[in-house]
């Protein structure tokens, strides 16, 4: 039983009405503590791709298995507490509360469920500073550079300790040098943690160094 599958997933959207298929009977299996890149043409759906896999938007047909249930064939009400249990996000715009500091913007989503407050921010703090900003944990989005509020949603998106990371573009609004950094940091959290990972990206070169990569193109997924 795969990890994490997707089979015979449509999608489509309709423009000035006329269809789009975005994604055409894409099937595919990613494993366990796999990481992942995927790359492709602008426009050619990747977001979207990413959406679907991390739940935030539904396939028109198709199914996305986590360790074999149907992830969609659940009611909302469950989806958002698996998506919320499992899955993290990093988007490329880092999407930080600005007048929380970076410790307070980590723990955020651990304390909306509720979780020990002490205990919360204990391990935010260490997410930081396995991240580097150790040293930068009361300081407001508005006080960090793009690179390190990047770091900051990245732990953010660690603290629920999910399964699964999905990067979309996490690097589109930063330099070379600053984007490299944050795709060693996800290397580095895929191997020290397990955290399986698909990473949308740009960047050829990037995607290059990672272990499977995966293209979309004309709606289909390959590997590249």
């Amino acid at each position: 039983m795969s990890f994490l599958s997707i089979r015979n997933v449509f999608k489509s959207y309709f423009l000035h009405g006329k269809r789009i298929d975005v994604l055409r009977d894409v099937s595919l299996d990613i494993g366990r503590g796999e990481l992942v890149s995927l790359v492709g043409p602008s426009g050619a759906g990747k977001s979207t791709f990413l959406h679907v896999l991390g739940t935030l938007d539904a396939p028109a047909a198709g199914e996305v298995l986590f360790e074999g249930q149907s992830v969609f064939a659940m009611n909302d009400a469950r989806i958002a507490d698996f998506r919320n249990r499992t899955i993290g996000f990093v988007f490329q715009s880092h999407y930080l509360l600005p007048e929380f500091t970076a410790l307070e913007n980590v723990a955020m989503p651990a304390l909306i469920q509720r979780r020990d407050r002490g205990q919360t921010y204990a391990e935010a703090r260490k997410l930081l500073e396995r991240v580097g900003l150790g040293g930068r944990v009361d300081h407001r989005p508005g006080e960090l550079s793009g690179g390190e509020a990047q770091r900051v949603a990245l732990a953010r998106a660690l603290v629920l300790q999910p399964a699964i990371l999905l990067a979309d573009e996490p690097t589109g609004n930063l330099d070379p040098a600053t984007g490299e950094g944050i795709h060693q940091l996800l290397r580095e959290v895929n191997r020290d943690l397990g955290i399986t990972a698909v990473v949308v990206t740009h960047n050829e070169a990037l995607a290059r160094s990672m272990p499977r990569r995966l293209r979309l193109a004309g709606g289909q997924v390959t590997d590249a």
